[in-house]
């Protein structure tokens, strides 16, 4: 069964070449029933005119196919189908009934394609109506008005032939007042798989069941000892609750064979809800978590349904590989984030679900690859590359769809997945029309794919990685149906990519510019990755300094391998603030350790002790800092006798340390002296701060003054010796009854030491105000407090 046609670049195939010449011929019906019409023609003229008009307004009404079961009917089964009809038209439509059309067998998948792509009625090639029996009539079709219909009819009345997929049309038939003639005036076609008897051989099919999810949790925690998470927005839990998106893929999935392939960061989010969590609200407010038991619940529904089924790892948070190809290669460090989201994969799985999952698998975006996304693919400890055929395309004009598995050099397997069967379920399917069109393509698809050869292959489905609801519905219908099929049994992932290799297929990888341009548009841009980096250059100077590090370097670490997920893409702005709050929150949490602002600080006196003080916000404690204090003019002021001094800092988890600097002045002025932290390993650390220091130096004229004051004291001593000893001598010339001409004694001497003020000061020999009121005494209180073991404030006291 040749199928050149089905790849890109060959010619069309025998069947599409008939069916463009039998529309062609076709095109030229309407002109030769005019010609009939004007020449009067016989009753067999006007045969071919209605033959003619049949197609004319096959468009008018529309025909919604909602069921059709069996999907794959065989022998003996009764064919029932089920939907509606809407006149679409400004006419009502009369005498009108629904009916079956089967046409002919379908050679090739493109053919399928083909069918299912084309919407009016072509007459001969969409067959007859089968019998007058099986159709519904309506005598009026109202127009906007949907009428339900169903149709039933054994299998054997559809005189079905050889095993194959066959075309099947419901179409409506009728009449309006414009056009008073039987028509066909609306159409709508799905396929019918036939293949009653099991086949010879079977086609080993392995499903991917992604689940995936997007970003929830942020790089915030609690400050208590669990850290509790803080998530974006309270989304997963949506999404896990009964009727969810992630739940009703996990319901779904559990009864089918399936390989799961997992996101390890969308079950450590869901573990984390399991406990106490917080979302985030507006500014710096945040909310309590309430859905516990929701996690709880569909972590213990997903641990039984994997615990026989193959499970794949994704790296954690599914990074983009196309865009870290594409833009961040050249951003030191960017590939070791891939190689941490791998690394920490299996341990998350095996936490979480206790089950030992395949890591060996890399997931490009829709299996688009080029030299570049399978070398950094393969970067990180990967050694298969699930791609898909759309992008890794035969070349070869082969006539066959050949197995998934490629060498493609290095040690490294191709897996490519069959790109007709992995998007058959995309687009909305909310409407069970569009639903019951998906499946049964799916289906034809798979059957027209193992009737190809006798060779049995080995095909790879791998659908998009976040289906919605509806789609994953559509998804686990189909597939119960094929896996009961005749043609095809299941396979898993591993299995398929050691299956033995077809020889004449390509395992040529495309190149870069063939890469989708509508996949390289969505792509994190390398800005993202610089950011990235920067994040990183920051934990890596703040991780250094912490007592227990992992408090930080772990939800920052994941933070990071969020910031390059697949999910992003479409969601440039979205992703962009993420990134932006991973760094905002890092500088926070580096600001917590700082120093201390000081105003300007006096200094008198040649030396004395300047404190700086540290303060650590955080909840545990800091070590590995160094405090340098540096003088801007050594010249005037020394820092420990050097333009600069560090000493080393250590302080525990919300306390404060002040820091003692010994300096020396040389000469008076103002100094500006700067306080920096610094890393052991010489990186700055925070904001330094800078503060004046105001010397005054004791002088050679303050020393002569001092001098001068003792030399009086002196002076006024030597006056007060000789004093006494002159009224000593004076006494004992005038003897003991006093003097002689009778004069009293003077007050104050000695008989009477009380006596004036100022008589008696000057007696002493001290000099008194009235003597020299331009000398003063030092103010005897010092210019700084004396030194203190106690720790110094926040305040700018200097310790001499």
């Amino acid at each position: 069964m040749a199928e050149a046609a089905d790849f890109q670049g060959t010619s069309p195939s025998p069947a599409r070449r008939w069916l463009r010449r039998t529309g062609a011929l076709l095109a030229g019906a309407p002109l030769l029933a005019g010609l009939l019409q004007l020449s009067a023609a016989a009753p067999a003229g006007a045969a071919e005119q209605t033959s003619a008009k049949a197609a004319s307004g096959s468009q008018t009404v529309s025909i919604s196919l909602d069921t059709l079961s069996p999907s794959i009917p065989t022998d003996g089964d009764t064919l029932t189908v089920s939907g509606t009809v809407t006149n679409n038209g400004k006419q009502a439509v009369t005498d009108a009934h629904v009916g079956l059309r089967l046409g002919q067998a379908l050679s090739t998948r493109s053919a399928i394609d083909t069918v299912a792509k084309r919407t009016d009625f072509i007459q001969g090639v969409d067959g007859s109506e089968v019998g007058d029996k099986y159709t519904e009539q309506f005598s009026k079709l109202t127009p906007g008005v949907a009428e339900p219909f169903t149709l039933s009819v054994p299998v054997d009345k559809l005189d079905l032939g050889d095993d194959g997929v066959y075309p099947l049309g419901v179409s409506l038939s009728g009449q309006t007042s414009a056009q008073p003639w039987e028509q066909v005036l609306g159409i709508q076609r799905t396929f019918l798989p036939w293949q009653p008897d099991e086949a010879d051989t079977k086609t080993k099919t392995t499903y991917l069941w992604p689940l995936v999810s997007g970003i929830h949790m942020t790089a915030q925690t609690g400050s208590n000892e669990q850290q509790t998470p803080v998530f974006r927005n309270d989304d997963l839990a949506k999404e896990i609750a009964p009727g969810g998106r992630l739940d009703q893929m996990l319901s779904l999935g559990k009864d089918l064979d399936v390989t799961w392939v997992i996101d390890p960061d969308l079950l450590a989010s869901v573990d984390a809800m399991t406990s106490s969590y917080k979302i985030q609200g507006d500014g710096d407010t945040t909310t309590t978590g309430t859905h516990q038991a929701v996690a709880k619940a569909w972590l213990a529904e997903l641990q039984t349904a994997v615990a026989d089924k193959e499970v794949v790892a994704l790296p954690f948070a599914d990074p983009d590989l196309a865009s870290l190809a594409h833009n961040g290669t050249s951003v030191t460090g960017s590939l070791s984030h891939l190689k941490d989201a791998t690394d920490v994969a299996a341990s998350t799985v095996e936490t979480v679900l206790h089950v030992t999952p395949n890591t060996d698998f890399a997931w490009p975006v829709n299996g688009a690859v080029d030299p570049s996304i399978i070398k950094v693919a393969t970067s990180a400890g990967a050694d298969k590359v699930i791609a898909r055929s759309d992008s890794l395309q035969e070349t070869g004009g082969l006539s066959y769809t050949p197995s998934a598995a490629r060498p493609i050099g290095g040690g490294t397997t191709a897996v490519v997945a069959d790109a007709r069967l992995s998007t058959a379920f995309q687009g909305d399917l909310t409407k069970a029309g569009d639903a019951t069109l998906a499946e049964q393509q799916f289906l034809a698809q798979s059957l027209a794919l193992d009737l190809q050869t006798d060779k049995q292959r080995s095909i790879v489905v791998a659908p998009q990685r976040m289906p919605t609801g509806s789609q994953a519905q559509t998804m686990a219908e189909a597939l119960t149906t094929l896996q009961g099929s005749t043609w095809t049994e299941s396979q898993d992932l591993a299995a398929a990519a050691k299956a033995k290799p077809d020889p004449s297929a390509t395992t040529k990888i495309p190149s870069s510019s063939s890469y989708p341009s509508s996949l390289r548009r969505q792509e994190l841009p390398k800005a993202a990755f610089e950011q990235i980096a920067a994040t990183q250059d920051r934990l890596d100077n703040f991780r250094v300094i912490l007592t227990d590090e992992s408090r930080v370097v772990t939800p920052f670490g994941r933070a990071m391998n969020r910031e390059m997920s697949t999910s992003w893409r479409g969601q440039a702005g979205e992703a962009a603030n993420f990134r932006q709050s991973v760094l905002n929150y890092l500088d926070d949490l580096t600001n917590q350790v700082k120093l201390i602002d000081k105003s300007e600080t006096k200094l008198s006196g040649r030396s004395a002790t300047i404190p700086v003080t540290v303060q650590n916000n955080l909840v545990q404690g800091v070590q590995h800092l160094v405090l340098r204090l540096t003088s801007t003019s050594p010249t005037r002021l020394k820092i420990g006798g050097n333009a600069y001094t560090q000493q080393r800092v250590t302080v525990n988890g919300g306390h404060s340390q002040s820091v003692k600097f010994t300096t020396s002045a040389n000469a008076n002025g103002k100094v500006t002296v700067i306080a920096q932290l610094y890393t052991e390993d010489g990186q700055e650390y925070g904001q330094a701060v800078s503060f004046d220091v105001k010397v005054t130096e004791v002088t050679a004229t303050v020393m002569l003054v001092i001098g001068g004051g003792v030399l009086l004291l002196v002076l006024a001593g030597f006056r007060m010796y000789t004093h006494r000893k002159r009224a000593v001598a004076r006494q004992s010339e005038e003897g003991p009854d006093g003097p002689d001409d009778g004069a009293a004694e003077e007050p104050g001497g000695p008989e009477n030491p009380e006596g004036p003020p100022d008589r008696l000061q000057e007696e002493s020999g001290a000099p008194s105000r009235a003597d020299d009121p331009a000398e003063h005494p030092s103010d005897p209180t010092p210019d700084t407090a004396p030194e203190s073991a106690d720790p110094s404030g926040t305040g700018e006291r200097v310790d001499r």
